[in-house]
């Protein structure tokens, strides 16, 4: 699953690049932190918290008020250990070309830290804990999700698309909506229109969201040989197309309002929101058009669209408790 979402988060200086601290390796405990903390970075902790975000408003929503605390930390447990189980089977799938790009040479499969076998058991491991976990202790739809969000991300994804189309973020992000879902599905046992709208919303959003950062290590891509849309088209291109899955994506937005009752602040959240991510968006495509004028600045919208993801959640959470 992914984030983003997706596959990939940035190098972030620490171990495998996504927020696990490092240890003192010239010690026996430091050695095992250390090595634990390879095997966490690559399940990519940073990527589920994003996975999880939109988790918990969907359950606050379906239940209409706060679900039960057990409910709750049981579909947040399944849920993490199945994106992270995803999320070490792409790194073994892709530690060939991790170690072609310098924000991902340092994961542990990509130097031969951890061996491809050991982290494919790692993950099918997780996986298989996940699904046990749901099974007993949210539900099976739940479960049946979480499973088939692995798939799509792991074969779909990284295996099919990833390498062979430039629009293989578009449809590998639907992995990155199933959190939406299964978070419905825990607390009601069943599925209906208003998690689809949310699944839109996420679904729309991750184009616009990835494809900045691609932007940025479109080199690494390009290095790798991983056809990303920002390696085989002009920015200006790119832009241009994160503007209309933004516009979908304030559509799926505010189809929520009647789908899910929504009131008024929930609608001026999404309309406030959408209208201030839009801009950047078209900001970025004046900037691809205008090169001479400076930077193109795509990592702002980047952090911008993580920006908006959370706050839009936040924004359906406040609207449940609303007393009108």
């Amino acid at each position: 699953m992914s984030q983003a979402a997706t596959n990939d988060a940035p190098h972030l200086g620490t171990v495998g690049g996504t927020g696990v601290a490092p240890s003192d390796p010239s010690t026996r405990w430091g050695r095992a932190r250390h090595r634990v903390g390879s095997y966490v970075a690559l399940t990519k902790p940073r990527i589920i918290e994003l996975l999880l975000v939109t988790t918990v408003p969907t359950m606050i929503l379906a239940d209409r008020g706060f679900p039960s605390v057990w409910l709750l930390v049981a579909t947040l447990v399944g849920g993490a250990l199945a994106a992270g189980s995803a999320n070490v089977l792409n790194c073994y799938v892709d530690r060939d070309i991790d170690r072609l790009m310098n924000r991902t040479r340092k994961r542990a499969t990509a130097t031969g830290e951890i061996s491809g076998p050991a982290a494919l058991t790692f993950g099918l491991a997780l996986g298989a804990v996940s699904t046990v976990w749901l099974l007993a202790f949210v539900n099976a739809m739940s479960a049946l999700l979480a499973v088939g969000a692995i798939v799509l991300y792991v074969v779909f994804y990284t295996i099919i698309l990833k390498r062979r189309t430039s629009q293989n973020i578009v449809w590998g992000g639907v992995a990155g909506c199933m959190p939406v879902l299964i978070g419905w599905s825990a607390v009601t046992g069943s599925l209906s229109w208003a998690p689809v709208a949310l699944f839109g919303v996420v679904f729309f959003w991750t184009p616009p969201h990835y494809w900045p950062l691609s932007m940025k290590f479109k080199r690494d891509y390009a290095n790798a040989g991983v056809p990303m849309l920002p390696v085989v088209a002009k920015d200006a291109r790119v832009a241009r197309e994160m503007i209309w899955y933004t516009v979908a994506m304030i559509a799926c937005s505010l189809a929520l309002v009647p789908l899910a009752d929504m009131t008024w602040f929930y609608t001026v959240a999404a309309v406030a929101l959408g209208a201030w991510f839009l801009l950047l968006c078209v900001r970025l495509l004046h900037r691809a058009d205008h090169p001479e004028r400076g930077k193109l600045g795509a990592m702002k919208v980047f952090h911008a669209s993580i920006t908006y993801l959370t706050l839009l959640s936040v924004a359906v959470c406040v609207d449940v408790f609303l007393p009108f």
